[in-house]
């Protein structure tokens, strides 16, 4: 007979309410008619939400590396816990489904309740992700989110080239999740022909597998390209600027590159499970994350949007992300889980700040905006904040996440890639500098009055002032995310001490 376990520390199923709250939320406000009431119970579930991850954050033992507060149920292949690692991601997603129940809601176009339905259904499937040791309860939930992304970018297309995005979304995701799904069938297979006894895809299970190099590449191929296009990573990134300068403005892309599901999947499945493949191919992936910054630099300085050349910014500091990961030093891994942290914070306060200026002037090229410093002064310093924290400026999350990478970098890989990867950072800091200056500071073009664009309203100070408090704070007092990951990267860089 299948039982179901949770921790006694806890005294209630903490991981599964992450998971069914927001579900539950997300379903009563499909049946609810009445706007006014389920836009309040929809952001009630949100910050419901969020209270249970600050739960989990107070209650976790940050010093233990081990997984805690055990879910299990053997019937549906049902096994989840939490880490110092899976608590930083859980606590930013939580975060982000409570500033976009706030952001979304504003555009008169959107049906309110049916976009509120949809981000509590995908914040329930991202905490699967998060929580679960199955790898294919991960592929599934991905698949379930992307799938809704989809939806959302199909239903609320800002221009009418939502096919164009649309289309090419799909078909980098779903090669993605396949991609992910076989390798995951060769680790399996690999745990079946070494061991025998049943096919299992928990991370515990596979963990216990003897090494053996036949399976690891392959298994390490698939699972990395999967998760790369998902981050994504050059030269996977096809997809992004597509999906960004069609899609909605702010909300879908705030969902995908927001909490860094990929970079998560690196640490939690990929760099245990394949870990001799990791040592044998480090240096090749390093050296495509390092081409990765600058590629990504060059192509957005051509662009013309503004949301196309924040697309571009991302590849660009996902790289440097990566390269933190594949350190496999305990200060790279825990400098990349902060940037990652780091970036899904100041990305959601910049994409955020375009959407207001996207409501105002209907437009993001670059060639159409100016002036706009006069009128809207907080969203321009918010925007410009956020550009510094991707920068790793003193007073952000960023500063010690690129001083650990950085650090890491050197002792790891010597001086000169170190040096090639720190003039990546000062190439994005020329980029995203310029396009502030074209959007916020340049002369306001003749067809856009000043009339023409509206003061900031209380939403959006409650909004962007929430964001840029939360990212300020953590920038100037890092110490409590840095003791939540110690532990947890430490055991992951003694992994690969072990291998070696």
């Amino acid at each position: 007979m299948s039982e179901v376990f949770w921790s006694t520390q806890a005294g209630y199923p903490l991981l599964a309410t992450l998971q069914f709250l927001p579900l539950a939320g997300g379903l009563l406000l499909l049946l609810l008619r009445g706007q006014a009431l389920a836009l309040i119970l929809g952001r009630l579930f949100a910050i419901g939400e969020l209270l249970v991850a600050i739960d989990l954050h107070a209650r976790i033992d940050a010093a233990r590396s081990a997984l805690q507060f055990a879910e299990r149920f053997d019937l549906l292949a049902y096994h989840a816990a939490a880490d110092g690692i899976s608590v930083l991601f859980i606590l930013l997603a939580a975060l982000l489904g409570v500033l976009l129940s706030f952001y979304g809601m504003a555009r008169q176009q959107i049906s309110p309740v049916q976009l509120l339905s949809v981000l509590l259904l995908i914040e329930s499937v991202q905490m699967t992700m998060l929580t679960t040791l199955n790898l294919l309860w991960f592929a599934a939930a991905s698949a379930v989110q992307l799938a809704l992304v989809a939806y959302l970018l199909w239903r609320w297309a800002s221009t009418g080239e939502e096919n164009l995005a649309l289309s090419r979304f799909l078909q980098y995701q779903l090669f993605g999740c396949g991609l992910f799904v076989a390798g995951a069938l060769v680790l399996v297979w690999s745990h079946v022909d070494v061991i025998g006894g049943r096919w299992s895809f928990d991370l515990l299970d596979l963990l216990r597998t003897p090494q053996i190099g036949k399976y690891q590449s392959v298994a390490f191929y698939l699972l990395f390209y999967g998760l790369a296009i998902r981050t994504p990573l050059f030269p996977l990134h096809g997809w992004l600027p597509n999906s960004a300068g069609h899609g909605l403005i702010a909300v879908a892309p705030v969902l995908l590159l927001g909490v860094k599901v990929g970079i998560y999947g690196m640490a939690r499945f990929l760099l245990p499970l394949t870990a001799e493949a990791v040592l044998t191919w480090q240096a090749y992936v390093v050296g495509f994350a390092m081409v990765g910054v600058f590629f990504a630099a060059i192509l957005a300085f051509r662009q013309i949007n503004l949301r196309r050349l924040m697309a571009f910014a991302v590849v660009s500091h996902t790289s440097l992300i990566v390269i933190g990961l594949f350190t496999l030093h305990p200060a790279g891994l825990q400098g990349a889980l902060l940037l990652a942290i780091n970036f899904g914070l100041a990305a959601t306060l910049m994409l955020l700040m375009i959407g207001y200026v996207y409501r105002r002037t209907g437009t993001t090229e670059l060639a159409r905006l100016g002036g706009l410093f006069d009128r809207i002064p907080f969203i321009t310093i918010a925007f410009l904040i956020g550009g510094l924290a991707i920068l790793g400026m003193p007073g952000t999350p960023g500063f010690d996440a690129v001083h650990l990478v950085l650090e890491a970098s050197i002792e790891t890989f010597g001086a000169l890639p170190t040096i090639a990867t720190a003039l990546g950072n000062v190439a994005a800091a020329g980029f995203l500098l310029w396009a502030f200056q074209r959007a916020f500071l340049a002369p306001r073009p003749r067809d856009l009055p000043a009339a023409r664009i509206a003061r900031t309203s209380r939403m959006e100070y409650l909004v962007g002032g929430a964001t840029l408090l939360v990212l300020l704070a953590a920038g100037f007092y890092p110490e409590p995310w840095l003791q939540l990951t110690d532990s947890a990267t430490a055991a992951l860089a003694e992994h690969f001490v072990r291998h070696e």
